[in-house]
């Protein structure tokens, strides 16, 4: 990413380059011949002087189409069939809804690609216990569904998660009846709101103290939300059907190594900012902070 956009400034500033050099032509030509030509072969000095602004505008341009040559092709545009037409409306009103059509087909195509890694991710960590050993004739007992709980068991392990973490500060409210939502506060560094579905985390959404507690809505600053897809991937990661109390606190403990976001560097490189952000990534199994770039 950084490379597309020092490739692209090249180009803009070849561009610059090239406007200004052919800006001077114009106005030699528009002034014709001048006085500090002097009065002997005025002529030839002109055509001499409007040469080298020629030669030099061929140069420019062959930059310039250097430059293009090297940045990289941008992706098609989203296929919106008639919707398209929407952005030719004379409506105020009507004019906006062709961009919000835009970002919920990127918003989708995102669901669609996480979804994807997520499948991936609980196909290879999936728990399949053969029944083979056991006789036909002896009935199975039947398992109880992690998403089929009751609160008192939900209350108990967010209590056994708080005891255990005491400088996360969390508060939790029932929105959906059964299902909690958590308020996971690392001091004054940031806010996740982790949405359960039974004894499963279902949604984390990671934002600054004082956004918005809208659990579908991203962060506005770029941080946080490198933090929230980080910890979509621990969420699958510590995803654990069979043992779905020690897959929250493991995921909470990974959470707790965040407390320290903003102070301390990159393990890989030593610095505490690549491309104005801190370390954004926690490893899996040290808790050691990574930039996205070094991990």
């Amino acid at each position: 990413m950084e490379r597309d956009i020092e490739q692209l400034n090249s180009a803009l500033n070849s561009v610059k380059v090239l406007r200004s050099n052919v800006r001077r032509i114009f106005d030699s030509v528009s002034n014709g011949l001048r006085a500090d030509h002097g009065d002997d072969g005025k002529e030839n000095k002109f055509i001499t002087e409007l040469q080298e602004i020629l030669t030099t505008v061929n140069t420019n341009l062959r930059d310039v189409e250097g430059s293009v040559a090297n940045l990289t092709t941008p992706g098609g545009p989203f296929s919106l069939g008639n919707t398209t037409y929407l952005s030719q409306e004379t409506t105020l009103e009507r004019q906006a809804l062709y961009g919000q059509l835009v970002n919920s087909y990127k918003w989708t195509d995102k669901i669609r690609e996480y979804s994807a890694l997520a499948g991936n991710i609980l196909a290879a960590n999936s728990f399949n216990k053969s029944y083979k050993t056991f006789s036909t004739t002896k009935r199975r007992k039947t398992q109880t569904s992690n998403h089929n709980v009751s609160p008192e068991v939900i209350e108990n392990i967010i209590t056994n998660v708080d005891r255990l973490f005491p400088d996360i500060t969390l508060t939790t409210s029932r929105p959906f009846v059964a299902n909690p939502l958590i308020q996971a506060s690392l001091g004054r560094v940031l806010r996740g709101h982790i949405a359960f579905k039974g004894l499963m985390i279902e949604w984390v959404v990671v934002k600054a103290h004082g956004e918005s507690t809208d659990i579908w809505t991203e962060s506005r600053y770029k941080v946080f939300r490198k933090v929230t897809e980080n910890c979509h991937a621990a969420m699958c990661h510590f995803h654990s059907p069979m043992m779905p109390e020690l897959a929250v606190r493991s995921f909470m403990h990974w959470f707790h190594s965040y407390q320290n976001l903003f102070s301390v560097p990159c393990k890989r490189c030593g610095n505490h900012l690549h491309n104005n952000l801190p370390p954004t990534w926690r490893d899996l199994r040290t808790l050691e902070p990574y930039h996205e770039e070094c991990k």
